[in-house]
């Protein structure tokens, strides 16, 4: 006698978030050099960018290496890059499995943002290796603020790809906005220069923006001396709820006919 076992809803989105966690690693990694690209791209990225920023503003800038003050920009602001393009594009690339009644988009919207965290994680880790071989001094004052810091612009980026995603089902042209969109946050998000680089009264310039924030923060959070003035984890941490609530609300009042279309 065949047994049937009953799965609660959770149990069966956590299981078809798995599998398709599983589906994009297989894809992701699916040549030689999927996950050593992954970290060698980025890591001599931020060498050359990090020798010609010490070129310009000296070994140390605003008490951190110059290595160190670039390798958190760019990680970061690529993590945030990629998890909302892979977020957005997501949906679209899944439409298939949506004849299966347990497929639904925020699952392949989940999937999609925990492989970019995953391979983000290789990245952080590779640097950190290559530092230490290096004799580069590997140092965190608060590990529990970094923490946080890449966990809410996670969250942050992926959030805001549901919203694109189901948006870009419904308009096709609004991929090319948030491409114009987010050309611009490269430059604009402290990955560069940091906030102190500037007088307090343009602050106001540039503050609006939560990615300045994790990166300025995720700074300070390695090197304490390094300050965390104009920043604010209260702003960074109310962005991404208000993103949060937004988003869901977006998504479950208009995703059924966002697939059908």
């Amino acid at each position: 006698m065949t047994t049937v076992i009953k799965r609660n809803k959770w149990e069966i989105w956590r299981d078809v978030i798995f599998a398709l966690f599983a589906r994009e690693i297989r894809t992701g990694f699916n040549d030689k050099f999927g996950l050593s690209w992954a970290v060698i791209s980025p890591v001599v990225f931020i060498f050359i960018l990090s020798f010609i920023r010490g070129r310009i503003g000296g070994a140390d800038i605003h008490t951190i290496p110059a290595f160190t003050f670039m390798a958190l920009g760019i990680v970061f602001i690529q993590s945030f890059l990629q998890t909302l393009g892979a977020a957005a594009g997501a949906i679209g690339k899944n439409k298939s499995l949506y004849a299966f009644r347990q497929v639904q988009p925020i699952s392949a919207v989940v999937a999609s943002g925990l492989f970019q965290f995953l391979v983000k994680l290789f990245v952080i880790f590779g640097i950190i290796v290559l530092m230490y071989f290096l004799g580069m001094e590997v140092t965190i004052s608060n590990p529990l603020l970094f923490i946080y810091c890449y966990a809410v612009l996670w969250l942050f980026a992926m959030l805001s790809g549901l919203a694109f995603g189901i948006s870009e089902l419904f308009i096709p042209e609004i991929k090319k906005i948030r491409d114009l969109m987010t050309r611009p946050l490269f430059f604009i998000s402290g990955v560069f220069f940091s906030l102190q680089d500037f007088p307090k009264d343009y602050w106001y310039l540039l503050d609006w923006n939560p990615i300045l924030h994790a990166i300025e923060l995720a700074r300070f959070s390695v090197y304490s001396t390094y300050g965390s003035g104009g920043v604010s984890l209260n702003y960074l941490t109310g962005v991404t709820l208000v993103t949060f609530t937004l988003s869901l609300c977006v998504y479950h009042i208009s995703w059924k006919q966002a697939i059908s279309r």
